[in-house]
């Protein structure tokens, strides 16, 4: 199955491009036309998740990410869309098979509002993707002390306005971007530990460490843009 140069074109494109690791966005917009294409490339067991969701916007998102995370892997791993499974593993991080067999490479989904980021990895590499259509009608403060620690808290306390939310935002998604990436289904407390500092006073790129966790170092780089807030965490391999 092939897709159109002008779906293509349309419906998602490069976004980043952050060594072997590749981003592209997709666009989450209403449209009829790609969202009945984007369903010829769902599975059956992808049609009947689909079904399941009855309101309207996350049915399109379902349908126009998952059509060009298939597309995607296709490509880059030179298959067809028929060989092509996605599972949830153990804790319910999917992976990608082909003809039942695991595939060299791994990637994580996010979608927010009328904005979707795909992101790819060669082998095994963790990684981890985060997306936020930005808010101000949202009780940040109340919120932070859920999910943020005391000097993120403190920060986002003494912000207002636009900037509060973008500050926010920018905690969130990075925050989140790592807990995916972590991805081995163990609750984390998100209070438990902080975003490093440079990367929360503007830094776009930062190394981080789960505290009483394994030694596993993170890069964490801020991706957002005008429209969006967006972050990205990718292990770094061990020397």
């Amino acid at each position: 199955m092939r897709m159109s140069t002008e779906i293509e074109s349309l419906w998602f494109s490069p976004f980043r491009q952050i060594g072997e690791i590749q981003v592209i966005h997709v666009d989450l917009t209403p449209h009829e036309a790609r969202e009945q294409y984007a369903l010829e490339w769902l599975d059956k067991e992808e049609l009947a998740r689909w079904q399941r969701y009855l309101p309207d916007r996350p049915r399109r998102e379902f349908a126009l990410c998952r059509a060009v995370l298939r597309y995607s892997l296709c490509r880059r791993l030179g298959c067809e869309n028929k060989q092509l499974s996605i599972v949830p593993a153990t804790h319910g991080k999917p992976h990608a098979l082909i003809n039942g067999q695991p595939a060299p490479t791994s990637f994580n989904v996010s979608h927010s509002g009328y904005h979707g980021l795909i992101a790819f990895a060669q082998g095994q590499q963790r990684l981890g993707v985060d997306v936020e259509a930005r808010s101000r009608r949202r009780d940040f403060d109340g919120i932070a002390e859920m999910v943020f620690g005391p000097n993120e808290r403190e920060e986002i306390a003494s912000a207002s306005g636009l900037a509060k939310a973008r500050l926010f935002f920018r905690f969130w998604t990075l925050k989140e971007a790592l807990v995916k990436a972590f991805g081995t289904g163990l609750s984390i407390d998100l209070t438990a530990f902080e975003i490093p500092q440079d990367i929360r006073h503007g830094a776009e790129r930062s190394i981080f460490q789960f505290p009483g966790q394994d030694r596993t170092l993170w890069e964490l780089r801020d991706l957002s843009t005008n429209g969006y807030a967006a972050a990205i965490a990718t292990e770094v391999p061990h020397a």
